[in-house]
Formats: structure tokens, C-alpha cells, sequence
């Protein structure tokens, strides 16, 4: 039987907007921005869909028993003293405390007035996906950056930029994996395509705000989000450098912190510096997501690797303590800022003992990451950069960056990495808890909350991974709680009915959706990658 292909009439690639325009949403996806994005994809859309099919032969080899190793090939890279990443540019110097959130007016003035040095501008976990949330993210940034951005809430209160010294921006872009559905790609051949999230949050910040930035005496400077390999890296310098030329900006203008927070991506720390050295400025400890790519990556390996309630598997456990060690020992071989990651821990203003037992454990974190040799460190939420900038304060002094500090003491082997022992049970409170944030956490996703308060700590979507396929790994490997019940999926589905029956609903809440989901990715046979991904192809405007 021949089967003919299809006629291919092939055309000039496109951009095209799918959602709906919204006032000065035109001040964002102008002719050049969308010229610009058009460009991006044309040239890098097909290697973002390559280095995605590398992650899911790396995950299936993981799950079939091949642990993550350090590269034979790339051992020459390892061995050879001489190299250096770029380092921080101008405004990057002194990272000490950064504070992160998302793009929202109201959000962003806060975060601007903060005192922190650097301000973490969220376009991925801290902010839900929708729409408005993506574009009108960038019209804050866009108006902030301009000195032109106000606020006036539902309320009346005014809010407005009043710091003398505002932090510098770092923005995060979202990962390689997801999409924006709002805006379609079609390539030469007619193919049409959601466009990156990666690239449509990247290109229009950047398209924006680059010369603006430059001028005002910083940089285009961004976060880069759940990079698994040297590969995804190399990608994203590819995007940099050809970026730079688009504009006609010097090359190495673009500075990078890149997050190490899967596991795949913690055994080629220096090959990512390698391939972003002229753009680099360090590398971030994402606890959050590692715990999770840990999870997900092993999570069908048998009961050595099952972690135990999510409140137990800290900073100090030793596997996560091989980690940023690693990471700290790598950073400063290169010249590159080592940032520590950020606390759950959260003030409460109508709560004195809640805010006093948050300061505790977030000044002992940070008093752990500056001893380790940390320049710097994550907080989420503006009362606690004093306590975070004490600890750091007490370890550099008048220093901007402890760089020179080697750590020639670190030796951490691969079996180090993925040590997953704790030696502590899992409890009935422990699953109630993880089936009890995600929930909650989805329903705030779903109406457009990507950063949430829960229970005195702020949750965002790493947070709410880590309980959901904490969740299906418990099932699937047939673990009890410390009494002894079995966690079944109907177990699991009577914790789901009572967090329903307890929750305060009221006319347009999400939670029904957001059980639906938390199904979806936690009892189903099949383990979703990222729970975000079908919520938002399903569930988000």
C-alpha cells in the first residue's frame, strides 16, 4: 500500500495571537516584538523540541536503573582549571538577599521597595500561567523599569515605587517544557504549534526593556528555569547571543542565573557554566524542584528511594547537603555566584508566634547557606530580608560576594547525590498535609494566584509537585504511615473529601477543579511530568 504525503507548500514562518487583546496590551505585542518572537522560534522552537525528547530518554533510563553520572565526555571541561563564567554584571555585584515574587502591579512595587538588592521577577512558578497574567506581567515590568508604574488597589490605596535604590531585576522566564497556548507558531512547512513560554516570556522582556535596562546602568538579566543538561544550556546561550545581535547590544551584555534543581542537571553543574561562560553569572540551589525531580525521576525505583513526609526532607538531610555543597565548590571554581534558595517559612502580621518561629528557622537557613559559602540567598517576603541580610551580613562584612572561597574541602561522589536515606517515617498527618496544600494551592492557581500563604508557608507550583508525587510514589510503592495504614488511592480519596468538606467555599471558587486535578496527577496510573501542564491546557485562560 504507497501512501502519498501531503503536498508542503512552504511559506514564511508566523506568529500569531490568540488571545485576547486587552487594554495596552498593544503596548506589548507590537509589530517588533511580534517580528522578534517570529525570529526566535524560527530558529530555536525545533532544538526546544529536541532537548525535550532528551529529557524523557534520560527519565526512562533513570526509571530502568541507570543512575545520573558524571559525563566521561565532558570530563576534559571538569579537569581544566582555567575558565571562568562572565560574573555578575553591572548591578549584580552584591547579591546577598534577593527577594522573589510575581509581576503584578501590586507585587512589583512591593518587591521594588523592599531593600532587597536584587528582585527575582517571576514569570514561571510564582505566577499562575493565564493569559492576563502574562502580558500584563510584562506591562508592570515594562512600566517599572520606566519609573512609570503605579498601583491603586480595589480599595483605594495607592501604592507606588518610593525607594531610593530599587533591587535589580533578574527575571525568570518560564521552563523549556510549557507552552503559551495564546500564541500559535506556524513554521515554513504550515506547521502550527503553541509558541514557548520559554521564548515568549524571554523575547518580550528582553525586546522591551534590554537598551532600557542598559542605560539605567543594569543589565538583561535572567533567572533560567528547570534546565536539565549542558544541552538545554547551550540552547539558551545560542538565544542570548543571537539576541544580542538582533538589537545590537555587545555580546555577553545578557547575564544568566541559572537554577540547579533537577537532579540530571546537579551532575553537570560545570558544563552548564561551560557553554553560558560568556553570559553567566552563577547558579541558584532550587530546592523546591530538585526534591521533586528526584522524586519524579525515581519514583518508581523501590522503597530505598521514597522520602518521607515532605516536612522532614531538609536542607540538612544528606543528599540535599551534597548538593549545594557541590554547587557552592562549583560556582566559585568558575568566578560564579553561588545563591542559596528560599524558605517556605512566612511571617504572619496577625500572628506573633507564627512570625517569631518563621524568623527561627528562616535566620537558621540562611546562617547555614552564608557558613557554606553562599553569596547570597532567596527570601519570599519583605519581613524577612532583615533576618536574612543579618546572617549574610555577619559572614561578608563589607565584602559584595564570598567568590573566593573555594571549598576545597567538598568531595561529593554521584552515589552521594542520590543517598535518598532519612531514616524517618511517613505519618498519617504527613499525607493528610500533602493531599491538603496541593488542593488548595491548584484552586489559588486556577483563579490566577501563583504564590500562595498556606499555613504559614508560602507555597508555589514546586512546592505543590513535590506533595502530589509524593502522593502517587507512596501508593505506587505500597507504603504504610507510621501506624501502620496502608496509602491506598482510596485512602487517599477519602483525604481528598475531607479537605473539600473542611474548605470555605464560596460562588466562582475552583476547588472541585482543583481535586480534579490533583487526581489527575496523583492517583492516575500515569505520572504526569508537571502537574501544570494539562491544568493549563485544560483549566486556564
Amino acid at each position: 500500500m504507497t501512501i502519498t504525503p501531503p503536498t508542503t507548500t512552504l511559506q514564511g514562518p508566523a506568529i500569531e495571537i490568540t488571545g485576547t487583546l486587552h487594554d495596552r496590551y498593544d503596548e506589548i505585542l507590537t509589530p517588533a516584538a511580534i517580528a522578534f518572537l517570529t525570529e526566535l522560534h524560527h530558529r530555536f522552537a525545533s532544538r526546544r523540541h529536541d532537548r525535550l525528547a532528551d529529557r524523557m530518554r534520560r527519565r526512562f533510563e533513570i526509571g530502568n536503573g541507570h543512575d545520573p553520572h558524571f559525563r566521561a565526555d565532558t570530563a576534559h571541561i571538569r579537569d581544566d582549571a582555567s575558565w571562568r563564567v562572565a560574573g555578575a554584571g553591572p548591578g549584580l555585584e552584591d547579591r546577598r538577599v534577593e527577594i522573589t515574587g510575581p509581576t503584578d502591579p501590586k507585587m512589583t512595587i512591593n518587591a521594588l521597595n523592599s531593600g532587597a538588592r536584587v528582585w527575582l521577577a517571576d514569570q514561571e512558578d510564582a505566577t499562575s500561567p493565564t493569559w492576563k497574567n502574562v502580558v500584563e506581567g510584562q506591562l508592570s515590568l515594562r512600566d517599572a523599569i520606566r519609573g512609570e508604574l503605579g498601583f491603586t488597589s480595589p480599595e483605594g490605596k495607592e501604592y507606588r515605587v518610593t525607594a531610593a535604590r530599587t533591587p535589580t531585576i533578574v527575571m525568570r522566564p518560564r521552563g523549556w517544557h510549557l507552552p503559551e497556548k495564546h500564541i500559535a507558531f506556524i513554521d515554513r512547512a504550515g506547521r502550527r504549534t503553541a509558541a514557548s513560554g520559554s521564548l515568549v516570556d524571554f523575547g518580550l522582556y528582553f525586546l522591551h526593556n534590554a537598551q532600557a535596562l542598559i542605560e539605567a546602568g543594569r543589565g538583561p538579566y535572567f533567572y533560567i528555569a528547570k534546565l536539565e543538561s549542558s544541552d538545554e544550556a547551550k540552547l539558551w546561550d545560542d538565544v542570548f547571543s543571537f539576541s544580542e545581535e538582533y538589537i545590537g547590544i555587545p555580546h555577553g551584555t545578557i547575564r544568566a542565573t541559572v537554577l540547579i534543581e533537577t537532579l540530571p542537571a546537579a551532575f553537570e553543574m560545570d558544563e552548564i557554566l561551560y557553554e553560558l561562560r560568556d553570559h553567566c553569572a552563577g547558579l541558584n540551589a532550587g530546592r523546591w524542584d530538585y526534591i521533586f525531580s528526584i522524586i519524579k525521576n525515581y519514583r518508581g525505583r523501590g522503597a530505598r528511594f521514597v522520602l518521607p513526609d515532605r516536612s522532614e526532607v531538609t536542607m540538612t538531610v544528606p543528599f540535599m547537603r551534597a548538593y549545594t555543597e557541590l554547587l557552592v565548590q562549583t560556582c566559585h571554581k568558575r568566578g560564579a555566584f553561588a545563591i542559596g534558595g528560599m524558605s517556605a517559612s512566612i511571617p504572619n502580621r496577625r500572628d506573633p508566634e507564627a512570625t517569631a518561629r518563621a524568623i527561627e528557622k528562616v535566620a537558621a537557613d540562611k546562617k547555614r547557606e552564608a557558613g557554606d559559602g553562599f553569596d547570597g540567598t532567596w527570601v519570599a517576603h519583605p519581613d524577612l530580608i532583615p533576618t536574612a541580610q543579618a546572617e549574610f551580613d555577619a559572614v561578608l562584612g563589607d565584602r559584595p560576594n564570598q567568590v573566593d572561597r573555594q571549598r576545597d574541602d567538598v568531595h561529593v561522589q554521584a552515589s552521594d547525590l542520590i543517598d535518598l536515606h532519612i531514616g524517618r517515617p511517613i505519618t498519617a498527618k504527613g499525607v493528610r498535609d500533602n493531599v491538603s496544600v496541593a488542593i488548595r494551592y491548584l484552586e489559588a492557581w486556577l483563579r490566577g494566584l501563583g504564590a500562595v500563604a498556606i499555613d504559614n508557608l508560602m507555597e508555589d507550583a514546586a512546592t505543590a509537585e513535590i506533595s502530589r508525587s509524593q502522593v502517587w510514589q507512596w501508593i505506587h510503592q505500597d507504603r504504610t504511615t507510621e501506624d501502620g495504614t496502608a496509602i491506598t488511592a482510596e485512602y487517599v480519596e477519602e483525604l481528598i473529601s475531607a479537605v473539600l468538606r473542611e474548605a470555605t467555599r464560596s460562588a466562582g471558587d475552583r476547588f472541585d477543579d482543583a481535586a480534579e486535578i490533583f487526581r489527575e496527577v496523583a492517583l492516575r496510573e500515569e505520572f504526569p511530568t508537571f502537574l501544570t501542564l494539562g491544568a493549563y491546557a485544560r483549566y486556564l485562560d
